[in-house]
């Protein structure tokens, strides 16, 4: 990748305009019991208020709030329950980092465009690519807030059911570019792309999106990668999530070679100096 030539984005975040001059960390607050990190789960308000501020200190550039378990075969949580779980955790961050940049994890229109109503939430998130919820596309271009645009199959319990590809690249980019057209025509805003690793992907097709990954750039897209301690790590190198951080920043590395703008992590400390090294190697030559 030539980072000399590749273009800089920015997001509009409630009105302030962020120009991503360098690529963002998105650290990870998940509220919920069941998420296959263990070391990532929240359920009280004490691991909250500790994990907020944890993400802060370590430098992450946005904080991605989820109550759903996205796991494969993860039971699905009641809409009910997930607004409660969320409203636990944006409470907290709002009263103890009132400045953060919040993106809210769900693939439901109600709660996404709730959250931003109530809490300024600055992202919506949405792993199903707005096949979830018909809504979506709606709530995002009404808000005006940057989406993220995850690409997946069917559900957390049959996502895997539907793993085969002609031509996994260019039939993602031709999903993108279909959705990315539709979002622009109802109003949307910014747009970022997320390739989905892990969901409706099997190991070989998770390395051959990450070996050509800088094709995406042809959406013309801030481009987002969640790979962190992901199974695409830990079933290759025969380990469990907990001993993936290493494989982890690897890929992150990898990530960043072929222009990933953002990374969405557990372990923001490890992300943040990733992006310093790749970026200052990267940027030597220019």
């Amino acid at each position: 990748m030539n980072i000399c030539q590749k273009r800089t984005f920015s997001l509009n975040l409630n009105g302030t305009l962020r120009e991503m001059n360098r690529p963002q960390v998105m650290g990870i607050l998940n509220l919920t019991p069941d998420s296959f990190y263990a070391g990532s789960r929240c359920r009280d308000a004490e691991t909250i208020v500790g994990r907020v501020r944890q993400l802060v200190e370590e430098g992450a550039d946005m904080i991605d709030v989820g109550a759903c378990s996205s796991r494969p075969g993860a039971e699905e949580v009641s809409p009910e329950e997930e607004k409660r779980r969320l409203a636990a955790g944006l409470e907290v961050i709002r009263k103890h980092c009132p400045d953060c940049c919040i993106s809210v994890d769900t693939f439901r229109a109600d709660i996404a465009e709730w959250a931003v109503r109530e809490y300024r939430a600055d992202i919506i998130n949405d792993i199903s690519g707005g096949e979830a919820d018909a809504r979506m596309f709606e709530v995002v271009a009404d808000t005006g807030v940057p989406y993220i645009l995850m690409h997946m199959r069917g559900t957390f319990r049959t996502m895997m059911d539907d793993t085969s590809y002609d031509h996994v690249v260019a039939d993602l980019l031709q999903w993108f570019a279909a959705r990315i057209d539709r979002l622009t025509r109802m109003g949307a805003k910014d747009i970022i792309v997320d390739p989905g690793f892990g969901f409706s992907k099997t190991l070989d097709t998770n390395y051959a999106l990450m070996n050509r990954l800088s094709e995406f750039a042809a959406l013309d897209v801030p481009l987002l990668v969640g790979v962190s301690r992901k199974s695409m790590i830990y079933k290759l190198l025969d380990t469990v999530p907990e001993e993936s951080l290493n494989g982890t920043t690897v890929l992150h590395t990898l990530a960043l070679l072929g222009g990933a703008d953002i990374l969405r992590v557990h372990d923001v400390k490890a992300a943040v100096e990733t992006v310093k090294i790749v970026t200052r190697t990267l940027r030597s030559g220019c």
